[in-house]
């Protein structure tokens, strides 16, 4: 995307910062703890202050109790100071990063596509995992990971689970016109999937062995059953929206074309505050929507985004890009849609529609394909979003 406003140094700048720390950090600690931690285990590493080699503290079994024992150890060890654990993300959560914190010390849960590693490393083991996340925390070579509180990851599991029976439900859907189609029934082109008409079309269809309308009703079931789990999820999203904390950014979000109560509540659900970046270019960033760059010399090359970071709300971005395509305009639609956001969000909107929907003409007149295009305003997007969540989380956090 060599038609980007992001300049090489502006991008340089928002690739150190496109994982934001939220843990404080004090200059220096007594002692950094690696764990590597793992479903059963985890492999124990320390690296006092200074320049020592790390000492490897051996395994415990990955549980409250002996976590506590291991932290009230080495706490005594240090005298009673507070130290600073490092672990990476992963599919144990953040009940450890929770749990160390409530015992008084610092901890910070890394991004392990950001941890150093030499080229020459053939042997990886939880031992040496452990000793080199030490070493990397003293160093100030880790990149710590933005940790939602507990409120905002029980809203994301929701989200997280609404696509996953999405995807099953794709999945199912796929599988059953597969088999139609393969005994020569196809729907004809141009009509509507998945209404009463579909429905009834598919239970008139005729095959050679009896136990084929079985397989035909299994695959209909399970689309009817993962349309239902979607249904119900979609559902609970509306019922527990007035019980979030950012409920009002979300109402004001959904002035914006193309983001809809579902689509602000993935972006919230997984960027949480979306005010703490400094800047749009950070999010952007951290979104994986900035060209990557390969530049040596005199010779600079960029090439397609990054796709670092959130997947999730990088694709419900790129979606709600699409709807830019057509021209600016204030419908009923968009205007009772609009209903619940301040005054000054709707300036916003009203803005974003201007801009992005003549910039996407602009870019398809220049050449550039509609997935650049498209991708080109889903990162301008960004900027728009960040300006509603600063713009309304002053008010939000006054008026608790």
């Amino acid at each position: 995307m060599n038609d980007s406003n992001v300049t090489a140094a502006n991008l340089e700048t928002a690739s150190a910062l496109d994982l934001v720390m939220e843990t404080p950090r004090a200059a220096v600690y007594p002692a950094y703890v690696g764990l590597d931690v793992h479903k059963d285990t985890i492999a124990v590493a320390v690296a006092p202050a200074g320049r020592g080699a790390p000492e490897y503290h051996g395994e415990i079994a990955n549980k409250p109790k002996n976590v506590a024992k291991l932290v009230d150890r080495l706490s005594q060890a240090y005298g009673g100071e507070v130290l600073l654990f490092s672990y990476e993300a992963g599919p144990c959560g953040y009940a450890l990063y929770r749990q160390i914190l409530s015992l008084g010390h610092d901890c910070e849960v890394v991004a392990p596509s950001k941890i150093p590693s030499k080229p020459g490393e053939r042997i990886k083991t939880d031992r040496r995992d452990s000793i080199k996340l030490a070493a990397s925390s003293r160093s100030g070579d880790l990149t710590a990971v933005w940790v939602p509180d507990i409120e905002q990851e029980a809203m994301r599991d929701l989200t997280r689970a609404r696509d996953d029976m999405k995807a099953q439900q794709r999945k199912a859907r796929q599988q059953l016109n597969a088999f139609v189609l393969r005994h020569g029934h196809a729907w004809p082109a141009g009509k509507t999937r998945w209404t009463k008409g579909h429905y009834a079309w598919l239970a008139s269809l005729h095959f050679a062995h009896d136990w084929q309308y079985g397989v035909l009703q299994d695959y209909i079931d399970a689309v009817q059953a993962a349309t239902n789990r979607v249904s119900q999820l979609n559902a609970q999203l509306e019922r527990v929206l007035p019980q979030w904390s950012l409920a009002p950014v979300v109402y004001s979000l959904v002035g914006l074309r193309g983001i809809d109560k579902l689509a602000a509540m993935v972006l919230l659900a997984e960027l949480g505050d979306i005010s703490r970046f400094d800047s749009p270019r950070q999010l952007m960033s951290y979104l994986g929507l900035v060209p990557s760059e390969h530049s040596s010399g005199s010779k600079r090359r960029q090439g397609a985004i990054t796709k670092t970071g959130n997947r999730y709300a990088r694709r419900i971005l790129v979606e709600s890009a699409w709807s830019y395509r057509f021209p600016a305009r204030q419908t009923a639609h968009m205007k009772r849609k609009a209903g619940s956001a301040s005054p000054e969000s709707r300036a916003i909107a009203w803005k974003a529609q201007k801009r992005l929907c003549g910039r996407y003409r602009t870019l398809i007149q220049a050449g550039k394909n509609t997935k650049q295009t498209t991708v080109a305003i889903a990162r301008e997007l960004v900027g728009f979003i960040w300006a509603v969540v600063c713009q309304e989380m002053p008010r939000m956090q006054a008026a608790q």
